[in-house]
């Protein structure tokens, strides 16, 4: 495993880097915001259960990042845009679905009542949300080969108490980098196609990546508590 670290790290060559870089810079900026945006939710709706501000979640990071891709498709399509400028905001997109996934994750894990504020298992959990089945399989087996119990509690709660962290998060973003650099890229050819059809692919396209997203929380956190924790 040692000797095949470097070999990942070079063949992601200076986009590791930068994307690595972008997704810690996400979730510094989004961490505490997102908790800041669930407290805000329970004191204007009280009566809600974590379930259903949960569900307002989901749909709300769903219909951001839906709109986010169609919004950049159909500036692709815009007389006079050029495909410099065009190639230029599908980047800064991405950087803006990455922060939107960061923030929901984050989100999420405050409504489950998790407490992760180190910033090595903020990372974990972002990007295990954000690589969907492969990431599940590296946490699930970054928990079995740690020791830890395979039983009790969601991955996201069990994920708390492996040792080691650094060296998972290590093998987390060799394979995120991967998955992120050409998830996005090949989505980017997409939107710059005309006459209105990259604004459909980029919002399709973006709202199948966003429900990866959801659905791989779903699959980390388990269901949301019942109640929340007495004050």
């Amino acid at each position: 495993m040692a000797d095949r670290a470097p070999a990942e790290t070079e063949l992601a060559g200076p986009v590791a880097g930068v994307i690595t870089a972008v997704l810690r810079r996400a979730i510094r900026t989004q961490s505490g915001v997102a908790r800041a945006y669930v407290r805000l939710i329970r004191e204007r709706h009280p009566d809600q259960s974590p379930a259903q501000i949960r569900r307002t979640l989901d749909s709300r990071f769903l219909a951001m990042v839906t709109v986010s891709g169609v919004a950049v498709g159909a500036a692709g399509a815009v007389p006079g845009v050029g495909t410099v400028v065009a190639v230029g905001a599908i980047g800064a997109e991405s950087i803006v679905f990455l922060e939107a996934a960061a923030f929901y994750t984050l989100a999420v894990a405050e409504v489950h009542g998790l407490d992760v504020r180190d910033g090595d298992h903020e990372e974990l959990l972002v990007m295990t949300v954000m690589l969907g089945a492969s990431g599940t399989a590296i946490l699930s087996n970054a928990i079995s080969s740690g020791g830890g119990s395979t039983a009790g509690g969601s991955l996201a709660a069990r994920s708390l108490r492996i040792p080691g962290l650094k060296e998972v998060n290590r093998r987390m973003v060799s394979r995120f980098v991967r998955k992120f650099a050409v998830r996005r890229a090949t989505l980017a050819m997409g939107k710059l196609a005309p006459a209105g059809i990259g604004a459909a692919v980029g919002g399709w396209g973006n709202r199948r990546l966003g429900r990866v997203v959801v659905d791989t929380a779903d699959a980390t956190f388990g269901a949301p508590p019942e109640a929340w924790p007495a004050a």
